[in-house]
């Protein structure tokens, strides 16, 4: 019941109560015995007028009468007599729990109370005051929290049901959308078929009139003679399309307006339906989200009556432990009815609060219960919908669709079918003469008809100079060593290039069967294009993923013209490779040739040719020079001067070394030698000696390069002046290999004389070297990577990452146009490398 009085304080949630029965003697206290008691005067909410409040197990009886006095208003009033004295020591000793159930009473009293018990600091016959705040924060918002799940939980479900809807509507137009284009494609059909049964035969005659011109030989060819039956087939074919007007007009049309009005109804029918299946599950969940309201409030209600019955078996606790502390002896005789009065009083209020717990606990378990079982219900009818109902429906509005489109599209099929009958015979003939199709035959016979093109050249004869009569290579001493160490050089490098062009013929096998299985592939059955898919969806799908979209025509090409660059790359190597061998086993087969037949004119046998014992050179030492200069690490021009060499004893005796014994060396000047040969080899030239002097092939020829290169990396200055690099860098900017040649001429002439006939000397050696390319791998382009950093070394400052390609640029130019860019020996006086050396000159 409301309290007019107490509705004035501000209401605060409170749970729970504790306060202290006193029943003192029945007395009416008067504001007046207020005053002369406690010296100030109650406030007008101090008295709670009849009827008191009933609520959460609070009972308030109307025989007393309550002073609200905050803490800070009045301290704890002192009681005068000795009875008020005795009732303090009693509210000291004896507290009674009363629970926070909701059992008895609104919530307007329970707030009520809960206010009272907050501000209430001393009521005349009773303390009042808070034990603990059951209804925390916490539980407040986990119980919102579910709340708000479940209710989410719930509104995705609604929207799920409504996107349902829209999904079948938007099938539904979908499908009406295509039958609808379909019917205007098979009217616009109908008219292109008249039409295009008149030009068929304009086609046939106009191309039949261009292919009677040409050679008559041509139609021997099998790709010509299929152009010829296409023709043929064309001037059939116009014969029957006029049939195929009739059946679009006036029938596959009919069927697809049919369709149409067959898709609107029955998206109706099914959506009536769905509507009832969403109103069934809406209830479904309201029912649920009641039960689970109801378990909640009669689990809260269990908590509660469950926290007052533990209180109340501590405050009995507390009061038994009291009284056994007491002297019995000392109560007054007067006290003992009271105190058991107050015994009696809290076990009956444990009773009840036992009582009342038992009756909440089971109806939380029943409420339990019944909700568990309905949360079942509801999963349950929840799967049924999304697992099967969905489906059926779906399965309603798809009812007779597709089979009805199979049958428009089956007649549309039959009456191609029909007009593929009639031509059958053409298409036989044509398929047969593609089977036919055979580019080998087609080849023999292009060359046959124009042989005079294709025939081979004749052989180019030995054309002797001046009378020279030997037309025979020859294998005499003394160039027999060399052939024989050039014919192992030879037989080494086949092997060698065999194997690799093997292999590139392998890659070139494999790239053009993929080549061959990318235009083989059967791309040709245009079936799928006159059949209908399950669903619009498909219908995108197979529109998308067809083999002739053109998304998938780009890549396609795109994969076809990557993987023909790849091939025309490898096959122009497998030519260039077996080109090579071609020359070099002929090489290797006359020189094989050539040193058989010696060997059988000295020995008088015919087994394989061998490696002679070198001859015994009778040549006469070169003295050993004494320098004032350093050769290597020193200033070559000043080493020139000194010793009276124009080309430096290292340079020239290393080149003429490699030239009687290495210009068929595979990776001649890339390949390092022993660090220890080169080393003794270097140490015998710095004491004047010449260690290749004797002619003798024991040396190692990249030892003997390693010096060559080391002499030229060591030099003080190097061959390339550094004041002449940006010069020389600057070249390369001009396209024209001729114009560069000239620009470098036009700097190299400003050098000291002595540099450039030691340059003119060296490239001369590496361009007739670059001519063995072929056997020795060392072009132009290899030999320029090898000498670049050695001759013209990056100055400082300088970014070697982006010059040093420009170094090898002018070197290989330099190599090249050799002859363009040094003066001749008429010219500029002074040695002149030889291609041809015999070894034995005389120094």
């Amino acid at each position: 019941m409301h309290n007019p009085h107490l509705a004035q304080s501000n209401v605060v949630e409170v749970d729970t109560v504790l306060f202290l029965k006193e029943k003192l003697q029945h007395r009416a206290c008067e504001p007046e015995d207020h005053i002369k008691r406690h010296g100030h005067r109650r406030n007008a909410a101090s008295c709670i007028p009849k009827p008191l409040l009933v609520g959460r197990n609070c009972i308030f009886f109307s025989h007393f009468r309550w002073q609200i006095l905050s803490k800070e208003e009045q301290p704890l009033p002192e009681l005068s007599s000795s009875s008020e004295r005795e009732g303090s020591d009693l509210r000291k000793r004896r507290t009674l729990l009363i629970g926070t159930g909701e059992e008895e009473g609104g919530k307007a009293a329970n707030c009520e109370i809960r206010e009272l018990a907050r501000k209430a600091q001393h009521i005349t016959g009773f303390y009042i005051y808070t034990s603990r705040k059951m209804s925390s924060q916490t539980k407040i918002k986990k119980d919102k929290e579910i709340i708000a799940e479940y209710e989410t939980q719930v509104k995705e479900i609604r929207n799920q049901l409504v996107e349902q809807f829209k999904c079948l509507e938007q099938q539904s137009e979908a499908r009406i959308q295509l039958l609808q284009d379909l019917q205007e494609f098979f009217r616009r059909k109908a008219e292109i078929q008249l039409e295009y049964s008149r030009s068929l035969e304009k086609l046939a005659e106009r191309f039949s009139s261009k292919i009677r011109g040409p050679r008559k030989e041509q139609h021997l060819l099998s790709s010509v003679n299929c152009w010829y039956l296409v023709l043929n087939q064309t001037r059939r074919e116009s014969r029957d399309h006029a049939t195929l007007n009739d059946i679009y007009i006036n029938n596959v049309i009919v069927r697809l307006a049919q369709i149409s009005e067959d898709v609107i109804r029955l998206f109706k029918k099914s959506k009536e339906i769905g509507i009832q299946m969403h109103e069934e599950l809406v209830k479904v969940t309201n029912e649920l989200y009641t039960v689970m309201k109801t378990y909640h409030m009669y689990h809260t209600e269990s908590i509660s009556a469950e926290s007052k019955l533990k209180e109340a078996e501590k405050q009995e606790e507390k009061q038994f432990s009291k009284s056994g502390d007491l002297n019995v002896n000392l109560l007054r005789h007067e006290d003992r009815p009271q105190r058991r009065s107050s015994v009696r009083k809290i076990e009956k209020m444990k009773e009840k609060r036992q009582a009342k717990y038992s009756e909440n606990k089971l109806k939380c378990t029943k409420a339990r219960n019944d909700y568990l079982l309905n949360l079942t219900a509801t999963n349950a009818v929840v799967a049924k919908y999304y697992i099967h109902d969905v489906s059926d429906m779906i399965d309603c509005c798809d009812l007779g669709y597709h089979a009805s489109l199979a049958r428009t599209l089956r007649t549309y099929l039959s009456a191609e079918y029909n007009l593929e009958t009639s031509r059958h015979e053409g298409l036989d003939i044509i398929e047969n003469a593609v089977d036919n199709l055979d580019p080998r035959s087609d080849k023999h016979k292009i060359m046959d008809m124009y042989n005079q093109v294709f025939c081979p050249p004749m052989r180019f004869e030995f054309l002797p100079h001046m009378g020279d009569e030997v037309c025979q290579v020859s294998a005499q001493q003394p160039v027999q060593t060399e052939l024989l160490m050039r014919y192992h050089q030879l037989q080494s490098r086949l092997a060698t290039l065999k194997i690799e062009n093997e292999e590139v013929r392998k890659t070139l096998d494999a790239t053009m069967q993929t080549l061959q299985d990318m235009l083989t592939v059967e791309d040709f059955d245009v079936s799928d294009a006159f059949q209908h898919s399950r669903s619009t969806e498909s219908i995108k799908s197979v529109a998308s993923e067809s083999y002739m979209s053109k998304l998938n025509i780009a890549k396609r090409r795109a994969n076809q013209q990557e993987t023909e660059v790849f091939y025309f790359t490898k096959f122009k190597e497998y030519l260039n490779g077996s080109n090579l061998i071609i020359k070099l086993q002929a090489k290797h087969d006359l020189l094989k040739q050539t040193l058989g037949e010696g060997e059988r004119a000295e020995c008088g046998t015919t087994r394989p040719p061998t490696l002679p014992p070198k001859p015994q050179k009778l040549r006469k030492p070169r003295p050993r020079s004494i320098y004032n200069h350093k050769l290597f690490n020193g200033n070559m021009e000043s080493f020139i001067k000194d010793s009276g060499q124009p080309i430096p004893l290292v340079v020239e005796s290393c080149i003429r070394y490699i030239n009687l014994y290495g210009l068929q060396q595979q990776g001649i000047f890339r390949v390092p030698g022993s660090q220890v040969e080169v080393n003794d080899i270097k140490n015998s030239f710095e004491r004047g000696e010449d260690p290749l002097v004797d002619d003798q092939s024991d040396h190692d020829i990249n030892s003997v390069a390693g010096v060559l290169k080391l002499y030229f990396r060591g030099l003080e200055n190097p061959l390339f002046p550094k004041e002449r690099f940006l010069d020389l860098i600057s070249t390369v900017k001009l396209e024209s290999s001729a114009e560069r040649a000239h620009h470098i001429q036009q700097i190299i002439v400003t050098l000291p004389r002595t540099i450039i006939i030691v340059m003119r000397y060296l490239f001369a050696f590496l361009n007739h070297l670059s001519q063995y390319s072929d056997e020795n791998m060392m072009d132009p382009y290899n030999l320029a990577i090898c000498f670049g950093p050695t001759l013209m070394p990056i100055p400082e400052g300088q970014d070697p990452v982006a010059c040093q390609a420009h170094v090898n640029e002018v070197i290989k130019t330099i190599i090249i146009h050799h002859e363009v860019i040094f003066p001749s020996l008429r010219e500029l006086d002074g040695p002149v490398y030889e291609k041809c050396m015999t070894g034995g000159e005389e120094y």
